[in-house]
């Protein structure tokens, strides 16, 4: 696979003066921002009638029971709670147990540019046994992060989903939840859902079906209907998975219907949004402004899906941005002391016997893609070579860092942006030792990047893990250039955290402020490096444009964004509103949604 951000952008727009730095909320409601017209109240959790009459034609009681099969994936609503379902009359707390997962089970390739599909186990899921506690309509698995299987190509993720009760089911309740099959050493994130029958002792069939997935060289629909056995246990801490979960859930920023932008600024035209994207290579798109997040997307190969708000997101190179950008303008903050000024040398010591030269180089220079080694200046051509190929290929620690280190010296450090996912890896390592280097031997950086700053913003538990090389496991070291996953909310959360309240949590300055400054381009002094071949600027992990009057705006101004292999882009505009997509088609179209913002939904140019 390949980690690097492709950008293809085809239209060019406009503007914005400087704006100040500091921990006060930045520019989410300025003062030329139209008011909404409509704000329909945010509804709580709906309860169900008990009146309930089925009209289930698909995965019917019989079909789940007798464990008949499909010839092909079913519409996505048939594993969705309908409108008028019960309150379910049974509590599942245990564990979920599948059977036959390595010989039963459908794949039918659509995109796969490596073959893959000639390996036999890549088309059957992983052994599936983990436990799951209930609240209400609520089905909450206890693991929500990346969770290692034995599987030799794929890993698990698990997201809550919901119980409830039909009269078609002769008594027994019914549970879905979304869950993700991840490609092993990759990001490409596979999206789907299981559904099934249960009672206070005993469990149906397990349905289960994949339709969409991020992925962009492997794409295909997963689908069967398995044995399963429920093992009925008292869950230690079952309570507190419950509790954190609805309180997880009441902090989530307010979700509307990407339509509803539409219904709240009227003057707003939804077309440009996605007008150059491929509708059905799209997992999910939003605006995230005025403390509500409009979200589309959820277009699958059979139906809507039926999770959009917990559907899991490679971050790809997002990763540079939110979390070797985050851990290093948090240390800097929390250690009082230029840590961008370090020198990867003194904390790596695997650069001694480099192809190139570390001696120089900074913990800053790794971050903005300018350590001077390297092999050419085109365009990301080092990171489509045969050598990042084998890079991203390499499973251990050895093997990754023996490859990041064979550019050759060719520049000084600072002077030439080059960009290596490589790079990231090594600046990783240099944080890691930093860091134990201040608080001891025993601590992770991704763990701490998780403390001190995704828990504190409020971003959910399935994102606290990330992709590691295979020590222990796969439990090694963070890769750091790529592997986070992240679910709707987790976006909104931290663009939130980055562009409306400058790094900052209750009036506390969690990230450097001045580093932050720089990557959000509110500093002129200090807009990046260049970026050859396109009129981008690159600064701390996180890329920019500039919009000029030349294109028939009021101003110029800069809006820094975050950019994922395939076709992911965060957008993050200087009057506090964020434009994200995440897709898989290698397009990268924005400057049309930029200049709607601009024009409708609210001005960086009119004071």
């Amino acid at each position: 696979m390949r980690s690097g951000s492709i950008i293809r952008l085809f239209f060019v727009l406009a503007s914005l003066a400087f704006l100040g730095f500091s921990c006060e909320a930045s520019t989410s409601t300025p003062s030329i921002a139209r008011v909404p017209t409509n704000i329909p109240e945010s509804g709580s959790r709906e309860s169900r009638s008990a009146d309930s009459v089925s009209h289930r034609l698909l995965l019917t009681y019989n079909d789940l029971m007798n464990g008949n099969s499909s010839s092909s994936p079913i519409d996505n609503q048939a594993l969705t709670m309908p409108e008028d379902a019960s309150f379910p009359e049974h509590i599942f707390e245990g564990r979920l147990e599948l059977l036959g997962e390595a010989e039963s089970g459908n794949f039918l390739p659509i995109v796969d540019v490596y073959d893959y599909s000639d390996d036999y186990e890549r088309a059957h899921i992983p052994e599936f046994d983990y436990e799951f506690v209930q609240d209400g309509i609520d089905l909450i698995p206890l693991h929500r992060g990346l969770i290692i299987t034995n599987h030799p190509y794929w890993n698990y993720i698990l997201g809550p989903g919901r119980v409830w009760q039909e009269v078609g089911d002769l008594g027994y309740s019914r549970g879905s939840f979304p869950f993700a099959l991840v490609e092993k050493n990759a990001n490409c994130t596979h999206n789907g859902v299981m559904t099934f029958l249960f009672n206070d002792s005993e469990v149906s069939h397990v349905y289960y079906q994949i339709t969409q997935e991020t992925c962009p060289y492997f794409k295909g629909n997963f689908w069967g209907i398995l044995k399963a056995s429920y093992i009925v246990e008292n869950i230690p801490g079952a309570f507190a998975v419950m509790q954190n979960y609805s309180q997880e859930i009441s902090k989530r920023i307010t979700v509307k219907p990407f339509y509803a932008l539409k219904d709240d600024y009227p003057e707003v035209n939804l077309k440009p949004f996605t007008s150059g994207i491929t509708k059905k290579e799209i997992t999910a798109y939003g605006v995230i402004y005025n403390g509500v997040h409009y979200l589309g997307g959820g277009v699958t190969r059979f139906g809507e899906y039926p999770y959009l708000e917990s559907m899991r997101m490679p971050s790809y190179s997002l990763a540079k941005s939110i979390f070797a950008g985050g851990v290093l303008m948090r240390l800097a903050q929390k250690y009082g002391e230029d840590v961008s000024d370090l020198l990867i040398a003194d904390y790596v010591r695997e650069v001694a016997n480099a192809s190139g030269n570390w001696r120089n180089v900074t913990f800053g220079n790794a971050l903005d893609m300018a350590t001077g080694n390297y092999e050419s200046t085109f365009f990301e051509h080092d990171e489509h070579s045969d050598l990042m190929d084998n890079y991203f290929i390499a499973e251990t620690y050895t093997g990754k860092m023996d490859l990041a280190l064979r550019w050759e010296n060719k520049a000084p450090p600072g002077s030439i942006w080059v960009y290596h996912t490589s790079d990231t890896f090594i600046l990783t390592q240099a944080m890691q030792a930093y860091l134990q280097k201040r608080e001891g031997k025993n601590v992770d950086i991704f763990h701490f990047f998780v403390d001190e700053v995704l828990k504190p913003i409020g971003v959910g538990p399935g994102a606290y893990t990330l992709l590691r090389t295979k020590e222990n496991d796969w439990h090694g070291h963070p890769l750091g250039g790529y592997g986070l996953f992240l679910i709707p909310d987790d976006l909104a959360k931290i663009t939130t955290f980055l562009n409306v309240y400058n790094g900052c949590i209750g009036g506390e300055q969690i990230l450097d402020p001045d580093l932050l400054a720089a990557s959000m381009q509110h500093n002129p002094g200090d807009r990046g490096l260049d970026t050859d071949g396109y009129d981008f600027k690159y600064n701390n992990g996180f890329w920019a444009h500039q919009f000029t009057t030349k294109d028939g705006f009021l101003c110029d101004f800069w809006v820094p964004f975050m950019s994922g292999y395939g076709g992911i882009v965060v957008v993050m505009l200087p009057n506090g509103a964020t434009f994200y997509y995440f897709s898989d088609n290698n397009e990268y179209d924005w400057y049309d949604a930029v200049a709607e913002i601009e024009t409708n939904l609210s001005s960086n140019c009119v004071p």
